[in-house]
């Protein structure tokens, strides 16, 4: 078990990691302004399963193999920007089905919010490198198993994430009610959430496209 103090350190670059904007805040906001703080916190709870896959990954020694591949880690972070663009093109084409709010029924099921929930973290560059690039720095080598140290630091960011993504659904889900009290709201809400999706996803391609070796 790494020291208490190697423990403090790590959980806070987790919490400004995970309140830091990223294309998981910004999912979340964009469930929640769609179904209200129910999806908010569906997405949210399906972005914390996510992060355990990332730790697994690390505890199994990927990320050891992402950072000696940069062409697997870049195809991973052009795999999450696709997804995304492809999520808020779908907020454009169903405005009516994700755009209303008031109705407990309304919007898509909360298995496929969690679904897609995961994936988006699965697939999320930002998490992604964290893993890659700070995780190991904060494993003590004679503080036991490099695999157990790797696991407990791994739980504190998926612990950590949670609240703050839960924050995140309150207050995007009472835009969402301000939203919809005004006429033409839904349509303009399903069209915010789309170009929201599509933006951070254009943002990772162009990223991805400046990094490229000329």
């Amino acid at each position: 078990m790494p020291p208490i103090e190697v423990l403090l350190a790590f959980t806070a670059a987790a919490v400004v990691m995970n309140l830091s904007p990223g294309p998981s805040n910004f999912y979340v906001m964009a469930r929640s302004i769609a179904q209200g703080v129910e999806g908010g916190a569906v997405a949210a709870l399906g972005l914390a399963s996510g992060v355990l896959l990332h730790v697994l990954a690390a505890v199994l020694g990927l990320s050891a193999v992402f950072a000696h591949s940069p062409m697997l880690y870049s195809l991973i972070k052009l795999a999450g920007a696709v997804y995304l663009i492809y999520l808020g093109i779908g907020y454009w084409r169903a405005p009516a089905a994700i755009a209303e709010v008031t109705s407990p029924t309304s919007g898509k099921p909360l298995g496929r919010i969690f679904r897609e929930s995961v994936l988006v973290e699965v697939t999320n560059p930002k998490t992604a490198l964290f893993f890659i690039a700070l995780l190991p720095q904060f494993v003590v080598a004679d503080a036991g198993p490099v695999a157990m140290q790797l696991l407990v630091l791994g739980l504190i960011v998926a612990l950590s994430a949670l609240p703050c993504d839960l924050l995140v659904a309150v207050g995007a889900s009472r835009l969402s009610r301000w939203l919809a009290s005004h006429a033409g709201a839904q349509r303009w809400q399903s069209r915010l959430c789309g170009t929201m999706l599509i933006a951070i996803g254009g943002w990772i391609l162009a990223e991805e496209a400046r990094a490229a070796p000329q």
